[in-house]
């Protein structure tokens, strides 16, 4: 497991390659995002973004997705995995909205996370990039990253990845750190193919350096 120093290392790092991180989910205002996060899960935010330019046009307001019938919205979102299941959960959270929030995002991590089919790392997302909360959400890049670079343990869980991350990022940090994990996950620590020997962290990353001994 990193140290302290080795933390800070790692955060300093992140920040000279990707110091501009940010979400790259396009939306216009806190209900697109939402959608689109809940669109994203165990999907490409590309290929989210190739079907929320017309969806975004077609459904406006949580009403308009409960003025078409399932089906169609199904029908609206097909290319994305999982498509079933995401337009009923968008469909109960639009109702959540209407019910509970008078049709508007909550700001609030507790009201966020019991809207249908937002999990932590949504809510988590809603909170820092709409509302500017320090968040650290933990999707797949996150969490491989935090792992391989030994912040984290192998065996922790999804939750455990999170409360680490906090306790061992300064809280201002949050956010961004959140985002450049992602970014360095998605360009450059790769699931099946990360950039070991061009990666400025090997010296601390006991993952890369076994990589590298296999390669020979």
């Amino acid at each position: 497991m990193l140290n302290k120093k080795g933390v800070r290392q790692v955060l300093d790092t992140l920040e000279e390659m990707f110091p501009d991180a940010e979400c790259e989910l396009n939306h216009t205002n806190e209900f697109e995002l939402l959608v689109a996060v809940v669109l994203s899960a165990q999907a490409t935010d590309a290929l989210v973004n190739k079907v929320t330019p017309d969806l975004f046009k077609k459904y406006k307001t949580p009403e308009d997705y409960l003025a078409v019938s399932l089906e169609e919205l199904q029908n609206d979102i097909k290319r994305i995995g999982l498509y079933r299941n995401k337009a009923k959960n968008i469909r109960k959270l639009s109702a959540d909205l209407i019910d509970k929030h008078d049709g508007q995002v909550p700001s609030n991590y507790n009201d966020l996370i019991n809207l249908a089919g937002v999990g932590r790392k949504t809510a988590n997302v809603v909170m820092s990039v709409a509302f500017g909360e320090p968040a650290i959400a933990v999707d797949t890049h996150v969490e491989r990253v935090s792992k391989r670079l030994g912040i984290c343990r192998w065996k922790d869980s999804v939750l455990e990845v999170e409360k680490t991350l906090m306790r061992k990022v300064p809280e201002e940090k949050w956010s961004d750190t959140h985002h450049r994990m992602i970014f360095f996950g998605r360009y450059h620590c790769k699931a099946k193919s990360p950039n070991c020997p061009e990666c400025p962290l090997l010296e601390i990353c006991r993952e890369g350096q076994k990589r590298m001994k296999k390669r020979g």
